[in-house]
Order: structure tokens, then C-alpha cells, then sequence
């Protein structure tokens, strides 16, 4: 009998990873199901399915077939029905269907044009409430007339200030709104109706009788954002019912199971992004002041972990049966964990998460077993499960187990290091397979965006193909990041390039000071805030013999409105306008140091990309052309800010062999000397 030796991972394993997304527990806990996508390579088309996994015995089975996007799936409340959306009828047009666990065809409850959000299935599983956004009149005549369909779009009128958004492009003028579904006959009523505003996913009350959501009623609430209010409704429709919360922003109403209190999440600021997401309780009487429950702690109740494989999103508050307690997501030092609280706000405790990164999480009725996605350093993503009574914890699944089987991934080290004013930084260091501790190493350090996000226990694709190309790959979670407390993200307020910075570049010496690490062929890159800091350290020093900046800022003056976060971004920078602070948005642009540059440096931008528009990334190539830099531009057609995450395959895998390319150019073997 022959055994094959691990391989190293390659680009070309994005076509093999499957992708876990969603899990939700049956009520009576005995199936957890989940979506499943793949890429077919010859088309390059992504598509998704529903999975079903036993939580006894951990069999496995495909639920939903066919070349189509398959997506949040959820259970009725007595268990028989999945509720899910789905493309299967038209590509460009999902719709919401049903299919019953004991087998069947899935049978399509909707026909409405637009955009579905979230729903959720009433308590007694006759109806669904959901968000959608319909088609504009000029959109739905355009696609009933064949010849203005051919000839496309003829002009966009503009009204609103956020008018387009990361990876779907120009919005419609239609708002998001609240909407009844029938569950036996798919007839659909319109609860909520306007042209300026729009409303947040809606939760039910527990007699079914009431509706709660979240909206900002300002008179534009594009410029007036954190105005968000917390509003009650007659599912049967009716007079809206307005709480008294504090000012700020709120998301993701959820009803006690007592129907006595409503939790949320939300943070006491408008201009202010760095404050924390905490979790907030209120009687649904309204008679009662809203309370914070995590005021008391430092924490961040949010996912914010970078990864490239899997993305979590956010999950409204579980309660307990006995409404005694909260279940949320933490985001703590490089850890997605779920926790859970008493309404009391005492009592904290973690449920799991521990060096790890927890995505969709549900309890089954009873509140024995509790579902959830986990992902880790060397695994993409699983489905767990958590026995309450015993408070253990089990693999259910073994997703992309064939091909984590063939290829080798490199070992992972956490480590600590503290700057010279004081500041604790954390970092992991990933080693070249094959690892030589006598041999010193070409080094790259990556940085994540954001800023409000962190790197952490989560899979990153990137970070093992870059390994096994043969570099040490090391990155950190400096101050401006969410996971280690409320001052640590302030710190770069008004001063991107201050606290980082110096915060890199004590990371920076720490990684160089291992024995392993050839101090003298250092790489830095990154992605977006992390685009943006590769510029900046190249402009303040050449200790980096070559750099990768992708989908970057480089002019704060000209990035203000340009992108989808459009005029927010002054919310960073002393909250003014460039016209009214433009020394500011000057001084903390990459570009005002360009003459300084002399590191080689390969720019990736995505054409598509509303979030750090295409015209930074063409400025930059210009400005370091003309200083006399050695640079390339590589740019992605039809892709948007996220194409590292969720580009087109080819286009992901082209991508990472550039970066490659340009650091085995200049930091391998004896090409990097003469830099």
C-alpha cells in the first residue's frame, strides 16, 4: 500500500473549497441545514444548495439540486417546511420557495420583482415576514419590451446621495419595505411604504400579532445617519408604534419568548464609527427606559474577522426559553465567539468560539442543542454542535475534508508583542511548509481593512498559498481594529498613518527579529484600509523591498463622495468636508508622500470596485511612474472591492499569482539586493 505526501496548496484550489454559509437547527434538533456553494469551472459560475446533516449520527445528505443559487434557508416552526430563496426560475430573479423536509419538489410561493432581504416565518407558520425592495417602473418596462432591453439603460437620474453600493452597482429608487407573505398561497401584502426611507429585517412577536423593525425617519436620512428608531407594527397592517431608544445607530429587533422585552443591537454614536456595537434591551410596552447590557464590558457584539473563504453575517439576539438570558456575537481578540449575558447585564459568559471564528448560530426549541458554523487557521468551515446539558461540543460535518486530506498547510503561531509606548499588539506568524529554522526566510506582511475589522482564527486561503510559495507570512491587528476594546479602535481618529504605523512598524521589528526571518527582503500588502497603509508605510519608509497595494486609497480629498461610503468617510477625519479641513485629508493622503516612494510596487484594482473607487488606484500608478518608481497596474474588469473574497475564480486565482510574481521578483534569491 502507497501513501501520496501532502501537497502544497495551490491557487487553483478555489475551484475545489466548497463554501459554507447559513446552519440552522430543526425545532425538534434532530437536522441542522445549511447551504453549500461550489464554482463551475468551465463556466465560472457560483451556485449554492441546501444540505441537511443529521445532529445524531452526522449522515449527510443534498437536499436541493441544480446549477442555481440556493440561499437562507429557514425552518417553520413545526419543522415539516424549509423556507428558502432561490434562482432556479430565473437567473436574475430569485424568489421565495417551499420544500418539505419528508421530500418533494420545492414549490415557488412568490412572484414579485425585486430584491427579497430577510424573512422570517410567523409563530404559527402561516405566513412570512420578509424586506423587499421592488423594481423601479423604468426597470420592470425596460424588461417587458425587448428592444429597450437590448439597448440598455439610456440614462440614471440621481436624487439620493448613497445611489450605488459594492457589489450591486447602482440602487433603485424603490426603498427597503416590510411585507406579508402567505404561506399557503404566496399572496403578498405591503405593510410599509415610502420614498425616502427604508426598514431593517422584521421579528415577530411571539403571538404572532406584531411586527418589530428598525428605521431611520429623518427628513434625508442619507445625511443624517444614526437616527435609527425602533418601531412596532400590526402584522395585519396599520399605524406604526414608535419606542423611546437613545439616539444612535440599531439593528436586529428580537421579541423575549414571553413577548415582555425586545433586545437589539446598537451604539450610542452618529459621527463616531469606532464605538462599539453593544447589546441593548427594552420592554415592548415601550414603559421602561432602553438598557445597554454590555455596557459594563469592553467588547465589540459584532463579527468583524477577515477571512477569504467563508463570511458570517450578522444574526439577530437568541433568548433562552425562560427569557432569561441573550446569546450574540463577539468579535474579541482575533476570535468570533458567540456569548451569552443575563437581562440583568451580570453573568457573561462564552458559549463557544475559542480560537476560532463562529458564523450562523440557532437553538432548536428546546434549547438542548444549539447549531453553529466554525471556521479555524486550517479549516475553511464546519457545522458544529453544542449540547447544553453536557456543554460539549461536536463536529457534525466534514465539508472540503477530500481535499484538506491532500494539501499541507502551514503551522500558525500566535504571538504578543508591545510597542514602545506600551500598546499590545497581536499577531500570527505562518511559516513555509517544509519549514527550516536554520534557513531565513522572505517575509510578508499583511495588513487587514476596515480599519474596524480584525484578522484572527479564521481560514485564509491567501496566507497558505503565499506560504507554500516559500515566504513567511505575517500579519497583526494594530490599533484602529475592532477586538481589543473601545480606545484601541479610536486611536486613529482624525490620524490614519499615526497609531498604526507606528503600531506596524513595531510589529514589523518583532517578525524581523525572528532568527527564521531574512530581515533584509521584507514585503508589506494589503486591501483597502489595508491598500491604504501599504501606501502610507512606503511613503515614510524603504525598509520594504517591495510592496503589493490592492483596491487602496491614496487621495482622501478625491475618494470624499466618490465611493459608496460616499461623504461618511469625513466621519474618520474631524468630521468636516474637505473644503472646510482640507489640510487634514491632505495630510493623511498616501499621496502627499508619493516623491519619497522608492519601494517597487504592484497596484490591483478592481474596475468595478464603488467602495475604494478605480480613480485611487489610477492615481497612485500615475504618481509612482512619474516619481520614477518600478510599478505595474493590474486591473480586473466587471469585479468590485471584494474580489479577493468573492471574485470570479479565475480572476481570484490571477490575482494571487500576481502578488506572487511581484514578491518573488523582488524579495527572492538575489533579484531583491539591489533594490
Amino acid at each position: 500500500m502507497t501513501t501520496t505526501s501532502p501537497r502544497p496548496i495551490q491557487a487553483e484550489d478555489l475551484y475545489e473549497l466548497q463554501t459554507l454559509a447559513e446552519c440552522e437547527i430543526s425545532p425538534d434538533g434532530n437536522w441542522v441545514v445549511f447551504c453549500l456553494g461550489r464554482v463551475e469551472p468551465k463556466s465560472e459560475k457560483k451556485y449554492s444548495n441546501l444540505w441537511l446533516v443529521s445532529t445524531g449520527d452526522g449522515q449527510m445528505r443534498q437536499f436541493t439540486y441544480g446549477d442555481q443559487t440556493d440561499s437562507q434557508p429557514r425552518w417553520s416552526p413545526d419543522g415539516r417546511t424549509i423556507a428558502f430563496l432561490s434562482n432556479r426560475a430565473d437567473e436574475k430573479q430569485p424568489q421565495l420557495y417551499l420544500i418539505p423536509l419528508g421530500g418533494g419538489e420545492a414549490h415557488k410561493l412568490t412572484d414579485l420583482k425585486g430584491n427579497f432581504g430577510s424573512f422570517a416565518w410567523s409563530p404559527n407558520g402561516t405566513r412570512l415576514a420578509c424586506q423587499f425592495r421592488k423594481k423601479d417602473a423604468a426597470e420592470l418596462e425596460r424588461e417587458a419590451d425587448e428592444q429597450k432591453k437590448k439597448l440598455g439603460v439610456v440614462s440614471r437620474q440621481v436624487t439620493r446621495v448613497f445611489y450605488k453600493f459594492d457589489e450591486v452597482g447602482f440602487l433603485p429608487q424603490a426603498r427597503w419595505h416590510l411585507w406579508i407573505i402567505d404561506a399557503q398561497t404566496g399572496d403578498a401584502n405591503q405593510l410599509t411604504d415610502n420614498d425616502t426611507f427604508d426598514e431593517g429585517p422584521p421579528a415577530w412577536s411571539p403571538d404572532g400579532q406584531l411586527l418589530a423593525y428598525t428605521s431611520n425617519r429623518s427628513d434625508d436620512p442619507d445625511l443624517d445617519l444614526g437616527q435609527d428608531d425602533l418601531f412596532l407594527i400590526d402584522a395585519q397592517g396599520g399605524d406604526e408604534r414608535r419606542l423611546d431608544t437613545p439616539v444612535g445607530r440599531k439593528s436586529l429587533p428580537s421579541f423575549s419568548p414571553d413577548g415582555q422585552w425586545i433586545s437589539y443591537f446598537g451604539s450610542e454614536e452618529v459621527t463616531e464609527p469606532w464605538r462599539q456595537t453593544q447589546l441593548w434591551l427594552i420592554p415592548s410596552s415601550g414603559q421602561g427606559e432602553a438598557q445597554n447590557l454590555t455596557a459594563a464590558y469592553d467588547l465589540h457584539c459584532a463579527p468583524g474577522t477577515v477571512g477569504d473563504v467563508s463570511a458570517g453575517s450578522m444574526k439577530a439576539p437568541l433568548w433562552s426559553a425562560d427569557a432569561t438570558r441573550l446569546y450574540f456575537p463577539v468579535s474579541h481578540h482575533g476570535q468570533g465567539q458567540l456569548r451569552s449575558i443575563s437581562i440583568s447585564g451580570d453573568n457573561l459568559e462564552t458559549v463557544t468560539g475559542l480560537n476560532g471564528v463562529v458564523g450562523a448560530y440557532s437553538w432548536d426549541q428546546t434549547q438542548a442543542r444549539l447549531a453553529y458554523s466554525y471556521s479555524t487557521f486550517t479549516d475553511p468551515g464546519q457545522v458544529w454542535l453544542y449540547d447544553a446539558a453536557t456543554q460539549s461540543h461536536r463536529q457534525l460535518t466534514q465539508l472540503n475534508q477530500a481535499l484538506l486530506n491532500e494539501i499541507a498547510l502551514s503551522d500558525v503561531e500566535t504571538h504578543w508583542t508591545t510597542t514602545a509606548e506600551g500598546t499590545k499588539i497581536q499577531g500570527w506568524i505562518v511559516k513555509p511548509l517544509d519549514f527550516d529554522p536554520d534557513t531565513p526566510y522572505p517575509t510578508i506582511i499583511e495588513i487587514h481593512g476596515g480599519p474596524l475589522m480584525q484578522y484572527g482564527y479564521q481560514f485564509m486561503h491567501e496566507f497558505h498559498y503565499l506560504a507554500a510559495q516559500g515566504y513567511v507570512v505575517a500579519f497583526a491587528n494594530p490599533r484602529g481594529g475592532r477586538g481589543y476594546g473601545e480606545a484601541h479602535a479610536r486611536a486613529i481618529e482624525d490620524g490614519w498613518g499615526n497609531a498604526d504605523y507606528a503600531d506596524m512598524m513595531a510589529w514589523t521589528d518583532f517578525v524581523a527579529r525572528q532568527p527564521y526571518v531574512d530581515a533584509e527582503h521584507l514585503g508589506v500588502t494589503g486591501g483597502s484600509y489595508g491598500g491604504y497603509m501599504t501606501n502610507w508605510i512606503i511613503g515614510q519608509t524603504d525598509r520594504f523591498k517591495a510592496a503589493v497595494t490592492q483596491r487602496s486609497i491614496c487621495n482622501l480629498i478625491s475618494l470624499w463622495g466618490a465611493g459608496d461610503i460616499n461623504w461618511v468617510l469625513q466621519h474618520h477625519f474631524g468630521n468636516q468636508p474637505p473644503w472646510e479641513n482640507i489640510e487634514l485629508f491632505w495630510e493623511r493622503s498616501p499621496l502627499k508622500y508619493v516623491g519619497q516612494v522608492k519601494t517597487p510596487t504592484l497596484i490591483i484594482h478592481s474596475e468595478q470596485d464603488h467602495r475604494c473607487t478605480i480613480e485611487q488606484g489610477e492615481q497612485f500608478f500615475v504618481a509612482l511612474k512619474v516619481a520614477g518608481v518600478p510599478t505595474e497596474m493590474i486591473r480586473f474588469p466587471d469585479e468590485s472591492h471584494g474580489l479577493s473574497r468573492g471574485g470570479r475564480t479565475d480572476r481570484r486565482i490571477e490575482r494571487l499569482k500576481a502578488i506572487s510574481s511581484w514578491f518573488d521578483r523582488y524579495l527572492a534569491g538575489d533579484q531583491g539586493e539591489g533594490v
